[in-house]
């Protein structure tokens, strides 16, 4: 069984900075991209930042700049670092990740339970 696990959420002032961590356990054969999403109440879930296997990053245009996204292979990894945090930031973040389980023959998508990062004004 495959599980993320994520750790860093809290509470900021504005302007502050916080910095989430995801781990990946459990029987992996192996991983693709690792990212994060954000989610507020009545909004869709959003893609904040993703990094390729290799170390490729995407991120939205609204952290550009204030975020960078690390990943560490070897320990199924992935972080978050939040700079220059904005009230607009606040949202519920879950990791993801596409992991290939050993015996599975293929990809599938597994989420965190989810972080609260809450940024006041």
């Amino acid at each position: 069984q495959v599980q993320l696990v994520e750790s860093g959420g809290g509470f900021v002032q504005a302007g502050g900075s916080l910095r989430l961590s995801c781990a990946a356990s459990g029987s992996i054969f192996s991983i693709n991209a690792m990212g994060w999403y954000r989610q507020t109440p009545g909004k869709q879930r959003e893609l904040v930042a993703a990094i390729s296997s290799g170390g490729n990053t995407n991120y939205a245009d609204s952290v550009k700049g204030r975020f960078t996204i690390s990943r560490d292979n070897a320990k199924n990894t992935v972080n978050l670092q939040m700079n220059s945090l904005k009230p607009e930031d606040t949202a519920v973040y879950y990791c993801n990740a596409d992991i290939r389980g050993r015996g599975m023959g293929r990809f599938a998508a597994y989420w965190g339970q989810g972080t609260q990062v809450t940024v006041s004004s």
